[in-house]
């Protein structure tokens, strides 16, 4: 077992391994090259022009060459705190805002009871005396003499710590009622002060029925206009784009190898780069590159202009769901708040996500598969959890060698070597840890996806759920039981059967060493490398060497990314959980857990403000959870408690604490009633009451012409791919002016795209290119120029005509469809 000495030893491999990233951090964000990665939120905001363009020195567009600046590289940390909370909402929005609150919410909880616990439970339990008569059967240090564990059963001082079990329960209940009623209010003003934004006056429906000889945004049409008629104003079909989609992205991956080489060819031409053609370039006829990936990029152009009109013109590629679009906030919120039908199943309404949240992919699921994934990934996740107590098991074997020597002797020459025993106990455990977890987070958010989730919002608050649960079974309870069993199994082998009950009861304020070294590994080291972004920062320069050609690629390159909350929301209340349940058992691990929510408190306050850009603006949606995880961990140390004191004969002290459990759980009640609704519901009072501001302000607002192409499906979009499976545009040209929308009137039919939209994309240097749809008259018009070669492609599905066209050379080929089966070449 970990002793005060191995503490020592990873408190100083911790501090000197945060010290080291924060110097390095502190030196590499000084230097000119590296401005775009340390400052990329400001870039993004167009805020900050890069250094190096106003170095005339060339050296000094790399390395910064003003020495003074070296004595004063420490600058930062006072910058990051010098921006208030409403400039960081206007900076960087309200879920980065609230998500600085729960480092806030940890400190104003624990810095009380750490100083409470310490200056009244560390001198009862250390005069308690109980582990000496016990260390003859049990493995036992110096730190569980400071712990509840030190207690001598039936003892009176048991009524110390559940009193100040009390005291801390009233005020972690009541800092977070505090914190709920102000985030809140925090989101309702958020709400109301926020700019006209689509999500306001959208819904989305699901499950449309089907009916015989009618489409579904005729279904649509006519539903919302028969049952919303003051209100409804537009909608947008759905439509199954996921081949489409993965066309994009494969051509994004050519075109890329097609800029590499190319770059690669201005650099060094007097030598052309070649390839294979081959499977992964390593087989098959070696080629010219940049005729080859040319070559690619035109092929799967002409694939993607068919399947694109393959999509507008197949019926079954319009999913059962829409994105209905009303004339007020009011109306929208009546709509996504109330049942639309007498079956319960069908129409399903709820709030749209914001377009840039939205994850198409998933809306091209049916919704009677939902509940089936949903149910299979709830057994995938339930065998995940389980499949990994056996590297658990392992790890934890790690973090007590002297239990594990009196069951393996044959270890005993090398664990005994003085700098191995303390590495291994007092570091190793951690950090193997740290890393079984780290490819988690990206497991779990493939199970989301499956599950079909529509939000990337959801999708991230669903894989935090998931990742929570695991680290409370696996890493919490885990450890606790399966450090037990390896400490214990000596003792159990040679004692009675009515002993073992009271032998866990005592040996479970002993893993309080393992959670120190773990807090120390992920919370000081780890916090400390999330700030100095190595990985960003070679994969930015990797790219900059290999890929960037023009100032847009530079752009893409940098993307920063925001807060990874399906990560650091379950690690925060992973936090949360040891505080609350170690406090009244273990209190000398509070400090370690306060020195994490100050350090982690001041880096991510940094990040938030310099570098992180958030994909979307969910509202603070993710704070019923944070809540309510923390009331999850309140029970489970009232519940430890009791069964640990039920363990020390503790029979007239014990009954007082049943109470607590009980008033936890009406707690919590309480809270969801009184402030959740905030967070699931828009009020109609407030949603009225900006209808009447809007229009008293803006009295001749052509709404529909704002929301026509605010959920335009991306197949109506230039050749542009984000992350992994959205598409979007990062340079349309809309014009208004030529192709001016109407306003709505009742007799004017919906359709499930704009009127009529006109898109060009000249950016890329390999060609140009112009969309046009114009449903009212059924005709598309698609056009492509890349390097002189012109491709026209035109469909009018009134006449059921086809026209392609295609010049290279000077020479014009023409074919014509007409059906039925008449062509012309």
């Amino acid at each position: 077992m970990a002793n005060l000495e191995d503490i020592g030893v990873s408190a100083a491999i911790n501090i000197l391994g945060a010290f080291a990233f924060l110097l390095a951090f502190a030196l590499l964000r000084i230097q000119p090259i590296n401005d775009r990665v340390y400052f990329a939120k400001w870039y993004i905001k167009g805020e900050r022009s890069s250094p190096r363009g106003t170095s005339g020195n060339f050296v000094g567009k790399f390395v910064n060459l003003n020495f003074k600046t070296y004595l004063t590289f420490l600058n930062w940390m006072p910058q990051a705190m010098k921006m208030s909370e409403d400039e960081i909402i206007n900076h960087a929005g309200l879920d980065s805002a609230v998500f600085l609150r729960i480092y806030i919410l940890g400190l104003k909880i624990f810095g009380p009871i750490t100083i409470v616990a310490l200056l009244v439970l560390i001198p009862v339990n250390v005069s308690g005396g109980t582990l000496f008569f016990l260390s003859k059967e049990l493995v036992v240090s110096n730190i569980d003499k400071l712990s509840i564990s030190n207690i001598r059963p039936k003892s009176v001082k048991f009524f110390a710590h559940i009193s100040v079990e009390y005291l801390f329960t009233f005020w972690i209940c009541y800092m977070l009622y505090t914190e709920y009623g102000k985030v809140a209010s925090m989101r309702l003003k958020f709400l109301a002060s926020k700019r006209r934004r689509a999500e306001q006056f959208t819904v989305l429906v699901r499950n449309v029925p089907h009916n015989s000889g009618r489409s579904v945004s005729d279904s649509v049409e006519n539903f919302f206009r028969k049952n919303h008629p003051d209100h409804y104003l537009c909608h947008q079909a759905v439509y199954n784009a996921n081949k489409f989609a993965k066309l994009i992205r494969k051509r994004d991956r050519l075109q890329n190898w097609l800029d590499y080489n190319k770059l690669k060819f201005e650099r060094n031409q007097s030598k052309k780069p070649t390839t294979k053609k081959g499977c992964l370039g390593l087989f098959g006829e070696r080629v010219d590159s940049i005729d080859y990936y040319e070559q690619q990029v035109k092929e799967l152009d002409k694939m993607l202009t068919m399947e694109r009109q393959r999509i507008l013109k197949d019926p079954k590629s319009i999913m059962s769901a829409a994105f209905v679009s009303f004339n007020s906030r009011w109306g929208a919120a009546v709509c996504a708040q109330t049942q639309q039908s007498k079956n319960p199943t069908l129409w399903l309404t709820h709030w749209a996500p914001e377009p840039r949240d939205v994850y198409w992919k998933n809306l091209a699921i049916p919704f009677v598969w939902l509940s089936i994934r949903k149910l299979v990934i709830s057994l995938l996740v339930f065998a995940l959890v389980f499949f990994y107590m056996i590297p658990i098991a392992f790890v934890q074997s790690l973090a007590n060698l002297d239990g594990l020597e009196k069951v393996a002797p044959f270890l005993r020459p090398v664990i005994e070597l003085k700098f191995i025993k303390s590495f291994l106990q007092g570091f190793l455990p951690g950090l193997a840890l740290k890393i079984f977890l780290l490819i988690l987070p990206n497991v779990l958010m493939i199970m989301s996806k499956i599950e079909g989730h529509v939000a990337f919002s959801v999708l991230e608050r669903r894989t935090a759920a998931k990742y929570y649960y695991f680290m409370l079974v696996n890493v919490f309870l885990g450890s606790i039981v399966t450090g037990t069993a390896f400490e214990q199994l000596h003792a159990f082998l040679h004692q009675a059967p009515t002993q073992i009950p009271r032998t866990i009861g005592v040996s479970i304020p002993m893993k309080a060493t393992f959670f120190i070294t773990y807090i120390m590994v992920d919370g000081w080291a780890g916090i400390a490398g999330e700030i100095l972004r190595l990985k960003p920062l070679v994969i930015f320069h990797l790219k900059n060497m290999f890929l960037v050609k023009t100032e847009r690629d530079r752009v893409k390159a940098m993307n920063p990314g925001g807060v990874d909350l399906p990560e650091t929301l379950p690690t925060l209340q992973l936090y949360f959980l040891l505080g609350i349940v170690y406090a009244v058992v273990t209190p000398i691990l509070l400090p370690f857990i306060l020195v994490f929510f100050a350090f982690a408190y001041f880096v991510y306050r940094h990040q938030v403000i310099n570098v992180y850009n958030q994909q979307y603006e969910s509202c603070a949606a993710f704070w019923p959870h944070v809540h309510g995880r923390i009331v999850a961990s309140l029970l489970i140390s009232q519940l430890l408690l009791l069964g640990l004191l039920s363990t020390k004969k503790a029979a007239n002290s014990t009954p007082f604490l049943v109470a607590l459990p009980i008033l936890t759980l009406s707690f919590h009640k309480y809270c969801k009633n009184r402030f959740e609704p905030a967070f699931r519901k828009y009020p109609l009072e407030e949603a009225m009451e900006k209808d009447v501001e809007e229009k008293a302000s803006e009295p001749d607002l052509n709404l529909k012409s704002y929301l026509a192409d605010a959920y335009l499906h991306p197949i109506f979009h230039s050749f542009e791919v984000i992350e992994e499976v959205e598409i979007k545009v990062d340079k349309v040209r809309v014009d208004r002016n030529q192709t001016p929308i109407p306003n709505p009137s009742p007799s004017e039919p919906s359709t499930p795209s704009p009127p009529h939209y006109a898109y060009s994309h000249e950016d890329l240097p390999h060609a140009v290119q112009h969309y046009e749809v114009e449903p009212s008259t059924n005709a598309y018009h698609y056009e492509v120029e890349p390097h002189g070669n012109a491709y026209h492609y035109e469909v009018d599905h009134a006449s059921n005509a086809y026209h392609f066209e295609f010049e290279q050379a000077g020479n014009l080929f023409r074919y014509d469809g007409e059906s039925p089966n008449h062509y012309h070449y």
